[in-house]
């Protein structure tokens, strides 16, 4: 597992993983349904690009976004839950 912490840590992970799977910016990008230039801009590091966008990538590579050292997400759906049927 990878550990990302900046969105320029993000870009070169994800610039790794595209190339060892052999694959160019614009094969990537359509597989992922985005530009070119949003590929360029993700492995660049920039840091105000749309997380839709940011997780299909991560999706196209066959990853997949994973949460450590925070409260279980599966608590609070749970809570959500039992508030809406009240």
């Amino acid at each position: 597992m990878t550990s990302i912490r900046s969105p320029q840590q993000l870009g070169r992970a994800l610039r790794l993983a595209r190339k060892q799977l052999g694959l160019t910016q614009p094969r990537l990008a359509l597989a992922a349904g985005v530009g070119v230039r949003f590929i360029v801009e993700l492995e660049a590091g920039k840091p105000t690009l749309r997380l839709e966008n940011v997780l299909r990538v991560i999706d196209a590579l066959g990853g997949e976004v994973q949460l450590s050292g925070l409260p279980s997400a599966a608590s609070d759906d749970q809570r959500e839950d039992d508030s809406h049927g009240a």
